[in-house]
């Protein structure tokens, strides 16, 4: 008997998959200059309400900025200096806007879904929520968008295409679908050298796009954990009348391309779920405590909403007696420059801010902890001030 014939006949039929998933890892390092670990078995869709985990760890708005993002997660003994989970156990929720104002946003989206990865392996966990700037920018909204962003598009779309080329070659995989189908060559008031990054950035991020759908689709909008509500902007009782659940499935819906071009309204507008500032203002006084209390009763549970977007120049503090607490310190470089603070809740120790400014922890009113970095959260005396970012 000749040895090709001792082959088994199923590890041919596997080389096509074998290939894919090669080409695959090739195009993702090229990219992030990540070798992301083995995805866990398909999990079903992240639920609205979480138990209360023994550490749960929140994070602002990060946008485009790698560098302070990893900041902020070592602070939190969430990664080492090498860049690897070492969180345990910890349930860890980023309240939204990774992108825009940088230019580090597509490597945010890797090494959050390589901790994601690590994390699932120690029992962890890390749910990423979407802000009003990933909503904008799946609708095709780039205003915010910088020139290395739309670089950074434009490179993973060469690199995208070349995997592309290569699955192509191997007759047992079905031809890759294109893109760029429909997306104009050109764009008004767009100078000419930026086109192939803003074709590369509406290709990924458009509905069902390949950015959108591998990134953002399993994103919440809303997510209630123990007794606190995350969301990125607020939320108002139409809201939690209308359906938590309701909300993030037809989010989900939406990104996945099930249900045509713009976000639903409760998205949008001024007062959506991603843009209301109504428990965030700088004055203790514009902080509407009594539509908050309304709402936090018609969450059963509920003590608290978490919120970012709009940006807290004295860093992560709360109002409303604590109900409202606000967490985007506006770290990136190109929005703020702000601080690295994360919050800490645990059911021993309540509500801790973890920050790397040590004029906090020279306060009186900041009773810091044994170790350095940790403090009691911050009340209402002393004013916070924020700095509102339109957008």
């Amino acid at each position: 008997m000749g040895r090709e014939e001792e082959i088994p006949t199923s590890s041919c039929k596997d080389i096509p998959n074998l290939l894919s998933s090669f080409v695959d890892t090739f195009v993702d390092f090229s990219v992030s200059g990540l070798f992301l670990p083995p995805p866990p078995p398909s999990p079903p869709p992240l639920p609205t309400r979480l138990p209360s985990p023994p550490r749960l760890v929140a994070i602002g708005d990060l946008h485009g900025d790698l560098e302070k993002s990893k900041q902020a997660l070592r602070l939190a003994g969430l990664i080492d200096t090498d860049d690897v989970y070492i969180g345990g156990s910890a349930t860890v929720v980023q309240v939204g806007d990774v992108l825009d104002r940088g230019g580090d946003e597509l490597k945010i989206f890797y090494f959050l879904e390589k901790l994601k990865r690590e994390a699932a392996r120690s029992g962890g966990r890390i749910i990423t929520m979407h802000g009003n700037h990933e909503i904008m920018n799946v609708e095709g909204d780039f205003r915010f968008a910088t020139e290395s962003g739309i670089e950074e598009f434009r490179v993973w779309w060469e690199w995208f295409q070349v995997g592309n080329k290569i699955k192509s070659l191997c007759h047992g995989l079905e031809k890759p679908n294109d893109p760029m189908r429909g997306v104009p060559s050109s764009f008004r008031g767009v100078r000419k050298e930026f086109h192939d990054g803003f074709r590369a950035r509406v290709a990924a991020m458009r509905p069902n796009g390949p950015i959108a759908n591998r990134f953002l689709s399993e994103n919440v909008t809303v997510l209630v954990v123990g007794d606190s509500i995350f969301v990125h902007g607020g939320l108002l009782t139409e809201h939690t009348s209308y359906g938590l659940e309701k909300i993030n499935e037809e989010v989900r819906d939406w990104v996945k391309g099930l249900t045509g071009h713009f976000a639903p309204g409760y998205c949008r507008a001024a007062d959506s779920v991603l843009w209301l500032r109504k428990f965030s203002r700088s004055k203790v006084e514009q902080c509407d405590c009594t539509t908050l209390e309304h709402v936090l009763a018609t969450v059963p549970g509920v003590k608290r909403m978490v919120m970012g977007h709009s940006i807290q120049r004295v860093g992560i503090n709360g109002t409303c007696d604590d109900k409202a607490i606000r967490i985007d310190v506006g770290l990136s470089k190109g929005c703020g420059d702000g601080l690295p603070e994360v919050l800490e809740i645990t059911g021993n120790s309540g509500l801790r801010i973890l920050t790397a400014n040590p004029l906090y922890q020279k306060k009186a009113t900041v009773d810091v902890g044994k170790e350095p970095g940790l403090g009691m959260l911050l009340g209402e005396q002393g004013g916070p001030k924020q700095v509102e970012v339109q957008a």
